[in-house]
């Protein structure tokens, strides 16, 4: 028997420049008034911006603290061999309402040699989306990296990407060396690797404006960008279930992370060894009781929960709404 139980950390606020107030309106995340708030990180070990426990006994403790105290109890003992006291996975909420970036990310052996770091698989859930809201993702056709570097230039890079108008439920996986980017109205759930590495490689414009720039990285970018098409198959972008479904729905199995869209309608037992390690979830809608052999934790819109992999037994139940939950665990 374990004394450990479902945690919560508290979310870490990013001022960002595309940022809108989705976040705060919807999930109370809030970063002072007038900010623009682009996106909470709901658990992190990544170094300056560790999560702290907010319930229970361990509350006040970081997350690499509670690894290095709990080990394989929170990570299960293969993800613990590989990652030790670094968390594989990063969640985050996005607010994304002006341009972001044209941006790509390295993958493992490209961000290990130069940053010493883990690459950056990532996926996202679109929570909402307002009419105009648009994801650019990969490249509509063959380019050299040539035009690459003319259509920074000359402002048009985003003629030769996919063009996605989103829509609530909709979820997209970006490999790394996919470009991206997105504009006009989305809150998206990030499911990725524990990574802050990202390339910008053009930012509609705001690169020339002193007033604008940010760092580019188009130098660092340019040799690992997939410059082919990208097909928008279900792997890569996946539309909408219908709102009927009552079961799990599989979004992606990749080589980090796996990630189902669960709808709790009734009570649901869980047992945690078919898992292999931790189980984070990321309320997606209503409240969600989640009970255990020593108490009981709710999880609601906006939240996010780790269960350790020592909790061998747990069940969940609606409380009020629909209950949607993303169900977040790793790979080794």
């Amino acid at each position: 028997m374990t004394n450990l139980y479902p945690i919560k950390f508290n979310p870490i606020i990013k001022e960002r420049v595309w940022g809108g107030d989705r976040l705060v309106k919807y999930f109370e995340k809030d970063y002072g008034a007038g900010k623009a708030v682009g996106e909470s990180w709901e658990l992190s070990s990544v170094k300056d911006d560790i999560s702290v426990a907010v319930n229970g006994f361990l509350k006040g403790n970081t997350l690499v603290e509670i690894l290095e105290t709990y080990m394989s109890e929170i990570s299960g003992d293969k993800l613990y061999e590989k990652f030790g006291n670094e968390f594989p996975i990063l969640i985050k909420l996005l607010d994304i309402n002006e341009k972001l970036s044209v941006q790509v990310h390295p993958d493992d052996k490209t961000a290990m040699e130069r940053h010493n770091s883990y690459g950056k698989a990532e996926c996202w859930y679109v929570m909402d989306a307002e009419k105009e809201a648009t994801i650019y993702l990969g490249f509509s056709k063959d380019i050299s990296r040539e035009e690459l570097l003319e259509r920074c230039k000359s402002e048009t890079l985003h003629e030769v990407m996919n063009v996605i108008h989103p829509k609530k439920g909709d979820f997209l996986y970006l490999e790394p060396g996919t470009i991206h980017a997105a504009s006009g109205g989305i809150l998206i759930a990030e499911i990725q690797q524990t990574s802050d590495v990202t390339y910008r490689i053009y930012d509609w414009g705001r690169e020339n404006n002193p007033e604008t720039k940010r760092e580019m990285h188009l130098d660092l970018a340019l040799d690992i960008i997939n410059y082919k098409q990208l097909q928008l198959s279900e792997k890569v972008y996946r539309k909408s279930v219908a709102e009927s479904i009552s079961d799990t729905i599989n979004l992606t199995d990749n080589s980090y992370f796996k990630v189902d869209e669960i709808n709790i309608t009734g009570r649901v037992v869980k047992h945690n060894l078919t898992m292999n390690g931790f189980v984070v979830y990321v309320a997606l809608s209503g409240d969600t009781l989640i009970s255990y052999e020593n108490g009981a934790e709710v999880i609601e819109a906006g939240e996010t929960i780790l269960i350790p992999a020592a909790l061998e037994n747990y069940s969940m139940e609606k409380l009020n709404g629909e209950c949607r939950l993303l169900e977040v665990t790793g790979k080794f």
